[in-house]
């Protein structure tokens, strides 16, 4: 006796098609079961993660659509030459890890820039970071605090 999934109630229905989708996704039928979002859900911070095909042919995954259009803003910046060596996702180690005096380690803190770049004829560095309102945690705060003081380089926040 077969079961129709019309017949089950929402909930069991998406639970169906998600097995059914993973089983398929393991007998090469489908590009994979990561490719299928569960509907129900949600990223933290109610982004959705976006990409971007270069001319090379790379792929670049941004975790939000107001970030990738930056990107694309500032890819059409240094097109005209206003902006150089636009760099994503750099790293900045703003505490170096060592071992406390009990013998534990301690890991290095570190700060990663969504985009670093240099404008102007002096060639100043701009490190810029996407925000929303939620995404400006006290973790972000400090870490802010720490590039300025030991780098002395303040964060864009568009």
């Amino acid at each position: 006796m077969a079961i129709n999934i019309s017949d089950l109630p929402p909930k069991y229905q998406a639970q169906a098609v998600k097995k059914y989708m993973e089983q398929q996704a393991r007998r090469g039928l489908v590009p994979s079961a990561a490719a299928v979002q569960d509907p129900e859900k949600v990223n933290k911070y109610r982004n959705t993660p976006t990409t971007r095909v270069t001319a090379s042919g790379a792929v670049l995954r941004f975790d939000s659509q107001k970030e990738a259009r930056r990107y694309d803003f500032l890819i059409e910046r240094e097109r005209r030459g206003e902006i150089r060596d636009l760099r994503l996702q750099v790293d900045f180690t703003l505490q170096e890890a060592y071992t406390d005096a009990e013998g534990r380690r301690v890991r290095a803190i570190r700060y990663r820039a969504d985009f670093t770049y240099y404008e102007g004829t002096q060639g100043r560095q701009v490190v810029e970071d996407v925000k929303s309102r939620p995404t400006r945690t006290r973790e972000y705060a400090m870490k802010k605090k720490m590039l300025k003081d030991r780098f002395g380089i303040d964060i864009t926040e568009v």
